[in-house]
């Protein structure tokens, strides 16, 4: 199977049906770790989109793979909608609360991908999800979303 595949085929598991073909254009690029061979980076016009992840081999998004996703309306299921208040400090990096969560997607897990949003449906930053979505809607108090990259971050 040919690295583009197999990067699009874990899109699809990992993200949802649609998200290998949205996130993976033909034209990325794919680089290879050295030492082992295994697919690293993906690449589109010279900006990282996603890196595999060696431990469980799943993808970690970047801000550019993040808004490539936010373009399409059907992977708004992976997607936390926070408060006017907290977006400034969450563009900066800081951790999504429970409290600030405006609408999360139905399909979030903890400890999978989640793409925060302002109340403009703007890109904030990209994280791990420490609460399903329907439990950062109910809860008040807690982190809901550990942010891995803020928008605004040096």
């Amino acid at each position: 199977m040919e690295a583009l595949e197999r990067t699009r085929k874990i899109a699809d598991y990992q993200l949802g049906k649609g998200a290998g073909e949205a996130l993976i254009p033909r034209d990325a690029k794919i680089t290879f770790s050295r030492t082992t061979g295994r697919i690293r980076h993906i690449y589109l016009k010279g900006k990282l989109l996603a890196t595999l992840r060696p431990t469980d081999s799943m993808l970690s998004l970047t801000l550019n793979g993040a808004k490539r996703l936010n373009q399409e309306a059907r992977f708004v299921g992976m997607t936390v909608e926070v408060s006017k208040d907290a977006a400034p400090f969450i563009a900066i990096g800081k951790s999504v609360f429970a409290k600030h969560v405006v609408h999360a997607g139905s399909e979030i897990r903890p400890r999978e991908e989640a793409i925060v949003l302002n109340e403009d449906r703007e890109v904030l930053a990209v994280g791990k999800a420490a609460l399903t979505g329907r439990e950062m809607r109910a809860f008040k108090r807690g982190i809901a979303v550990r942010v891995r990259r803020g928008t605004d971050e040096e």
